[in-house]
């Protein structure tokens, strides 16, 4: 692109902006600002909460909750466990909307002491910067946008998603795109997540995830020595594997990850399992280290029937996908990325665009505008149990106040035109 189309782009986003930010705007970051200590506590609360994957139903419960004390229209819990509500615009009813996320779940299982520990001006607890300071953005704007009456031209759609974390391999927003009420509505999709208010994530990294259980007849470690093992075919699947030559750019990544199984340790095992996750923002890439995955999983078989004897029984592999995040973009030239860009720097940041897999690789694989940003203050060591926020005022409020202006201009801009 060059250097004048790109001044053009921004001077059209920015013309397109300025009524959004003229909007009252002023009044809604002093009622943020105000919010302080409400938004903090909120943010306690609903990191106590507890959100382990397929388990976001006390959390979703909260928030539908919220949504009705709040205003919102159209309240509910869809059958996928989203939560939805609607912030009515200024334009024609069952017109385009601008969906604004942030997920329920996160990737600690059952059980995981979330109980917030509050060290000065951090608080540190499991998911407390993903995702729960993306959700309590999602009610502090809203109040906010309502203590100052701003008004947007499109409805915003509110959703709190399930299933954006691992193995719930982005069900919530899959769902909201293939069968909500509103999957033929969304216009643009504003994915919030993470505590880092400088992000905007426009690639979206597919991901293909399998979990392969490699079988044989099995026995005595001394007894039944020379016969066929499963542990080898695995063994020589990730060597195989870790010889594959992939793309650095655009960057192309595997991992084997998960092994288990063997009866004991004087047992040739009967049943081995591996799972390998597989990453590219290119869906062509993604799809060729697929394909050359599959193939050296058959080849590692063949190869270990051929090794070694298969008098009692034969090497088999039992291929199972179990991860499937489409890649996609949005270009960075595009009026929702331009617009973005420009509120994020209006209030002091940087802006560096990103390559991530979030909520918004399913509209973007669909060719729907979609970006995912953070929140709040800063914080680091996601999905670990020593997560971390930061909560300065200065910078907790300003990050807030960034977002909330992103949603307003992002949800004034003109969406009847695709």
């Amino acid at each position: 692109m060059t250097i004048r189309r790109f001044i053009a782009t921004l001077a059209l986003s920015a013309s397109l902006v300025a009524p959004a930010l003229a909007q009252d705007a002023g009044a809604a970051k002093t009622a943020l600002a105000g919010d302080y200590d409400r938004i903090v506590k909120e943010l306690i609360t609903i990191t106590e909460i507890p959100a382990p994957p397929f388990g976001e139903q006390a959390r979703a419960a909260y928030f539908e909750q919220q949504f009705k004390a709040l205003g919102l229209a159209e309240v509910a819990i869809d059958a996928e466990g989203n939560v939805t509500g609607i912030r009515r615009g200024t334009a024609p009813a069952g017109g385009p909307l601008v969906a604004i996320t942030a997920h329920l779940d996160t990737v600690f299982p059952k059980g995981t002491d979330v109980k917030v520990r509050r060290e000065g001006n951090t608080l540190n607890a499991p998911g407390v910067g993903d995702d729960t300071v993306g959700l309590t953005g999602l009610l502090a704007w809203i109040r906010a946008m309502n203590a100052a009456k701003v008004e947007t031209k499109h409805d915003i759609l509110f959703v709190a998603t399930v299933g954006e974390e691992g193995p719930g391999d982005l069900r919530g927003v899959r769902f909201l795109f293939t069968k909500n009420a509103y999957k033929d509505r969304i216009a643009a999709f504003v994915s919030v997540d993470g505590s880092d208010p400088s992000r905007i994530v426009n690639q979206a990294v597919g991901s293909k995830r399998y979990n392969v259980a490699f079988t044989g007849p099995g026995g005595h470690s001394y007894g039944a020595f020379g016969i066929v093992n499963p542990m080898v075919a695995m063994a020589d699947t990730v060597r195989r594997l870790y010889e594959t030559d992939v793309p650095a750019n655009p960057r192309t990544s595997y991992a084997a990850s998960v092994v288990s199984g063997g009866t004991s340790v004087n047992s040739i095992p009967d049943r081995i399992e591996l799972q390998v996750d597989m990453r590219s923002p290119d869906p062509k890439a993604l799809d060729r280290l697929e394909q050359r995955f599959l193939a050296i999983v058959d080849e590692a078989v063949t190869a270990e029937n051929y090794a070694r004897s298969t008098n009692v029984g034969t090497i088999a592999a039992e291929k199972k996908r179990i991860g499937d995040r489409p890649a996609g973009s949005t270009a960075d030239t595009h009026p929702l990325v331009v617009t973005s860009r420009k509120v994020l720097a209006d209030h002091g940041f940087e802006t560096q665009l990103q390559a991530s897999s979030t909520d918004a690789n399913i509209p973007m694989s669909l060719g729907i505008p979609a970006i995912t940003i953070g929140s709040g203050g800063g914080g680091g060591r996601a999905h670990s149990v020593d997560e971390y926020v930061n909560i300065e005022r200065n910078a907790f409020i300003n990050g807030l106040s960034s977002g909330l202006a992103l949603v307003v201009a992002v949800a004034n801009l003109d969406w009847t035109k695709k």
